[in-house]
């Protein structure tokens, strides 16, 4: 049987995909709206932005975008379009002429063999310029509605840390962590992983000290521990997310707390011990939260 490794001690199978369902749920909770972080309305613009996001920021990327899409509607205005204009327009995205030389080749390849339409299958997408698996799959997900995993380098970081597998390449990446979730969840999943690693779970210096999955990853402590540093590194990009993540460390603290307190039975029992009779039962204490 399969194992990883989780705290020195052997994890089976079945233990590593409920602890990897445990974590997507929670990673559910913390994220409500997690989404594609690029803008775009129908699939050639999302190929297209997927394209540019290459080495950038989602957040650079839709500064620029609104003027690309405004200029170019459809393939064809990709495959016709002036190189040096396109060039101007996309280049604060950086890699400018190798990514104008994929969107030039992508309306080209889309007019002659697709018609001018974005294809909705993996196997077409990734003979397109410019779009390889990691791209197929955001586009397969988020503008067809067929699940895919995005394995970028949030996604990558997170599920090693998590110890769902120790793999390096993308493609072996993308499998076996597909193996351990429905495939109605691979497109969801995904966003959540990269929500997760833009917002708490930093490349660099992770916030474990302010993270609610810290209880289920065996890299917790690789990070800021103090609980007030780590709470000052977290990103959250919305009030939804941060109220998100309130109410979630909340429960947690409420139910570790819960957890501690002795039950009535068991401290009357030993105080019946001490006297040789029965103490009477008084008033239960309840375990009160601090938000």
């Amino acid at each position: 049987m399969a194992v990883r490794k989780k705290g020195g001690a052997a994890e089976s199978r079945v233990a590593l995909v409920r602890r990897a369902r445990k974590i997507n749920r929670l990673l559910a909770e913390l994220y409500p709206d997690a989404h594609c972080e690029l803008d775009f309305n129908g699939p050639l613009e999302l190929v297209v932005a997927t394209i540019l996001s290459a080495q950038c920021t989602d957040v650079r990327v839709n500064q620029v975008t609104p003027a690309l899409f405004a200029r170019y509607h459809t393939a064809e205005d990709y495959a016709s379009a002036d190189r040096i204009e396109l060039e101007e327009l996309i280049r604060p995205t950086g890699f400018y002429r190798n990514k104008a030389t994929s969107l030039l080749g992508l309306g080209r390849e889309l007019c002659e063999r697709f018609g001018g339409e974005v294809p909705g299958r993996l196997e077409d997408l990734v003979t397109l310029p410019g779009v390889g698996r990691k791209t197929a799959n955001v586009v397969l997900g988020n503008a067809f509605n067929v699940p895919g995993l995005t394995v970028d380098t949030h996604f990558g970081r997170l599920v090693r840390r998590f110890g769902w597998t120790d793999e390096e390449e993308p493609v072996k990446v993308e499998h076996l962590i597909g193996e351990l979730f429905p495939r109605s969840e691979w497109t969801l999943l995904s966003h959540r992983l990269i929500f997760h690693g833009r917002r708490i779970c930093h490349s660099r210096r992770p916030a474990c000290g302010a993270c609610p999955l810290a209880s289920l990853c065996p890299s917790h402590g690789i990070g800021e521990l103090d609980p007030v540093k780590a709470e000052a590194m977290l990103k959250p990009a919305s009030a939804r997310e941060a109220a998100a993540l309130a109410d979630v460390r909340k429960r947690q603290a409420a139910e570790s707390a819960a957890a501690r307190t002795p039950s009535p039975r068991s401290g009357n029992a030993g105080a019946a011990g001490d006297t040789g009779a029965a103490a009477p039962a008084g008033p239960a204490k309840v375990a009160v939260s601090r938000p």
